[in-house]
């Protein structure tokens, strides 16, 4: 007697049928996002002057920013539309006349799902450059901030992080700063703490008047002092690190992460930024729980139509980012762990996803 196949007919057709809706939903959403900024922002963009050529890079950019948000909206789409497809056709009653109980129809569909989670955790590191450049494309000239800036902290594209008691933007100089880099195997570790520092455009950065500990491993510290040291790697210029305010968005995880243990043993309160931290890996998952959740939503209404299966995905995708905002509010204020609270969303849903599914009749 053959095995049967793995994937059969009926699921390449349940798939098909899936990426057809979330291949239009993906397509559609940015630009209706990308219509309402623009309606929105028009009369900002056009006194900054932005050329046609610069505003239509700067969506160009925010492409992968938009999908990270609107991929689990579309897996919702794509479920609600697909089943609702094939219980107003009996298709799945039919699959259940034959043997094929609920949960082995729609496994295909959680199969797209988990796809789809990995293409949105693959925005979620994309997207964080993607938008530094929009910013600095929208921002153009007058974005240019001629004030100076106090007591902060970033994490740079190399994963250096750099605290800076005071920027001086038009004598170009620094007043306090100190260099972090974590070690490896095949580097040290790397801590420079400088009284001063000034910017040169031919040469770059000099610190002076400072300490620098090489750290091997932990429990080794070889400390050296000087009176001027230029660090080659310290690249950014004055007005780099004055715009250089950057959103967690324009931060990818381990960015983030450095970011935010920067600002800690600074005393800074860092609970919204552990949020959206979090939020980069809870919003990804979010596609399969949509799914599960989904899928025996739309088998309740067989005469709904698209309007039913609209007006279902809109409810759940604008009550997903209610508890989104929401999960920000209680983290950032400290009600809740931060580094948990952002899987409430995702906790609540797939709280109902189980309950529907064990109500569904296979």
């Amino acid at each position: 007697m053959s095995r049967r196949s793995l994937i059969t007919p009926l699921d390449r057709y349940i798939a098909g049928e899936f990426a057809r809706i979330f291949g239009v939903t993906i397509l559609g959403f940015p630009v209706l996002v990308f219509v309402i900024d623009l309606v929105d922002n028009s009369r900002k963009y056009a006194e900054r002057k932005l050329s046609l050529q610069t505003l239509a890079l700067s969506y160009a950019y925010w492409i992968p920013d938009t999908l990270f948000m609107v991929l689990p909206a579309a897996v919702l789409f794509a479920t609600v539309f697909s089943i609702g497809t094939f219980t107003r056709y009996s298709e799945i009653t039919a699959a259940k006349a034959s043997g094929i109980s609920f949960y082995r129809f729609i496994a295909p569909i959680l199969v797209m799902a988990t796809l789809a989670m990995g293409l949105d955790l693959v925005f979620a590191e994309v997207s964080p450059p993607a938008n530094a450049e929009r910013v600095r494309l929208l921002e153009g000239e007058t974005g240019t901030r001629d004030s100076d800036r106090y007591n902060f902290a970033f994490a740079s594209e190399g994963g250096r992080v750099y605290r800076i008691y005071t920027l001086n933007l038009k004598p170009r100089t620094i007043d306090n700063i100190e260099i972090e880099a974590r070690g490896s195997t095949k580097q040290p570790g790397l801590l420079i703490a400088a009284k001063t520092a000034a910017w040169k455009p031919e040469r770059g950065w000099m610190l002076h008047k400072g300490v620098m500990h090489v750290i091997p491993d932990r429990t080794a510290d070889y400390t050296m002092a000087f009176d001027s040291l230029r660090d080659r790697r310290f690249t950014e210029t004055p007005q780099e690190l004055r715009a250089s305010q950057r959103l967690p968005g324009e931060m990818r995880f381990a960015e983030l992460s450095a970011f935010i243990r920067a600002l800690e043993r600074g005393g800074a309160d860092v609970n919204t930024l552990k949020v959206e931290r979090m939020l980069k890996l809870a919003i990804p998952v979010t596609c399969i729980i949509i799914a599960l959740f989904g899928a025996p939503l739309a088998t309740s209404s067989q005469r709904g139509g698209a309007a039913y299966g609209i007006a279902v995905s809109l409810a759940t995708t604008v009550l997903f980012l209610v508890l989104v905002q929401l999960t920000k509010a209680l983290g950032g204020k400290g009600i809740l762990p931060p580094d948990y609270v952002a899987w409430m969303p995702n906790a609540l849903v797939a709280t109902f996803a189980i309950v529907l599914l064990a109500r569904v009749r296979t």
